[in-house]
């Protein structure tokens, strides 16, 4: 039996897809080298944005067209997938699955379906909600061999208006400090040279050490920079709410943490802030970045901004403009907004914004992130 997995969207995906590789691995599966070779092909999918959702409804032409060789092709799906779009799709493929759901019935089911056998797949696995995450149990296939994803957490409180994980993956749930561990010695044994903590916001981690104390992303950060070993540390991605003195001065004084921290702005106005739901103002991040700098004089920062979220004026977003200047980001992830069903936005505000003028905010951010490098 062969399996194809292609994957969409952040490294959270990538890092599951990992996990559903060694899951298939233990069953007995090899890696087909492309799609048509497989018995099994599993789509990871992001819907986070609603572009993102329209070009992943193309590729589910693609079951009909596998199942007309003489493989048959089973397909599946998985991912941050909004139960509206289950039901879009879920007559093109063969399942669908919850991710939280591999190490139980989707392991369970997979042989009956393979087998054609009687299955509950579709019905039993379509609406699980706050499941615990148990499957980041799994071994991991690991795709690199020099970089290693190690997820903390999972899932989101947050509820930017904007975004749909909390709808996705559900609400946050940490994994214990011993099994971040225990995966992090065997990596180190293996000869990784960097291990990326990763979590929809993994300074919002709070895992149970051996004893069943709750402890917060700086006491474990800290307890894998004393891990023996020639090894980098590194995370994504930061909320600014929580991003707290205690967790600064970690990152400051490890000597295994890289001095890299990506912190989403997402904008510079406070209105828009506001509508956002981010829970921050822009004298309040900026004030963060100072204190960062003087923590950590030789960081590297990054970060995220949208650019015409509902209702924002020029004014407010010069103000953007004005974050990026005074911060000096090494790297700017921009987004053009853009309206996603199930979110408090897309319920609340209009998406009065042309794309035309997305267009062109997205390239004057661009071209200063150039022109502050090129200084730099």
């Amino acid at each position: 039996m062969k399996y194809f997995i292609k994957t969409f969207g952040c490294q959270m995906n990538a890092s599951d897809s990992e996990r559903i590789a060694g899951l298939l691995k233990e069953l007995g599966f090899q890696e087909a080298s492309k799609i048509q070779e497989a018995d099994l092909a599993i789509f990871n999918l992001c819907s986070v944005r609603q572009t993102a959702v329209d070009r992943i409804y193309g590729q589910f032409n693609l079951k009909s067209n596998l199942n007309k060789s003489k493989k048959k092709t089973k397909v599946f799906i998985t991912g941050c997938i909004l139960e509206n779009d289950k039901k879009k799709i879920k007559e093109k493929v063969d399942g669908i699955f919850d991710i939280r759901e591999l190490d139980k019935s989707f392991k369970k089911e997979i042989i009956k379906i393979l087998k054609n056998e009687k299955n509950d797949f579709k019905t039993k696995l379509l609406n699980n909600r706050d499941l615990e995450a148990t499957y980041l149990k799994i071994r991991p296939k690991y795709k690199f061999k020099d970089q290693a994803f190690v997820p903390i957490m999972t899932g989101c409180d947050n509820f930017c208006s904007y975004c749909v994980v909390p709808y996705t993956r559900g609400r946050e749930w940490s994994r214990s400090k011993e099994e971040i561990l225990n995966e992090v010695k065997d990596l180190i044994k293996n000869s990784y040279q960097e291990i990326v903590l990763l979590g929809q916001n993994v300074n919002s981690y709070k895992g149970k050490d051996e004893n069943g104390k709750e402890i917060d992303f700086a006491d474990l950060l800290k307890s894998i920079n004393n891990l023996s070993g020639n090894f980098q540390i590194s995370f994504l991605t930061s909320h600014p709410k929580d991003m707290s003195d205690k967790l600064i001065k970690v990152i400051a004084k490890g000597e295994k943490i890289k001095k890299e921290i990506h912190l989403p702005f997402q904008a510079g106005d406070d209105e828009i802030l506001k509508k956002m739901n981010r829970k921050y103002t822009q004298k309040d991040y900026l004030n963060l970045i100072e204190k960062i700098k003087k923590e950590i004089p030789n960081v590297i920062l990054s970060t995220d901004v949208i650019v015409g979220f509902p209702g924002e004026t020029e004014k407010q977003f010069q103000e953007t403009l004005k974050v990026i200047e005074k911060v000096g980001f090494k790297e700017v992830f921009i987004n053009k907004y853009s309206p996603r069903k199930g979110t408090i936005a897309f319920k609340k505000y209009q998406d009065n914004i042309s794309w035309s003028e997305k267009k062109r905010r997205w390239k004057e951010v661009f071209d200063l992130v150039e022109k502050i490098n090129n200084v730099l």
